[in-house]
């Protein structure tokens, strides 16, 4: 069970540093800090929206952005915080 309870630990931890370099790399493009059009910068935006963007959708259609301010990722974060907590706290060592 110890493989298990480490498997769901790394797995939820590197989606939470995925979701944070998503929100910084949206952050970078919308002030015009990095260019779009480089090759490197398009596929690292690509990999990352794939990858959160399954789990944001839910949480954009719900909660709307809040003075053109999206709060989705601070909600991600806490729900996925929240179920690492729970998961952790009941699975046995």
């Amino acid at each position: 069970m110890g493989a298990i309870r480490w498997l769901i630990d790394n797995v939820l931890w590197a989606f939470i540093v995925l979701l944070f370099a998503q929100v910084i790399l949206s952050w970078l493009i919308a002030f015009n800090i990095v260019n779009t059009r480089h090759p490197f910068v398009s596929s690292v935006g690509r990999f990352l929206y794939k990858i959160t963007e399954p789990v944001l959708r839910p949480i954009r259609r719900v909660v709307p952005p809040i003075g053109g301010i999206d709060i989705s990722p601070l909600l991600l974060l806490l729900l996925v915080g929240f179920i690492h907590r729970l998961l952790m706290d009941n699975l046995p060592y």
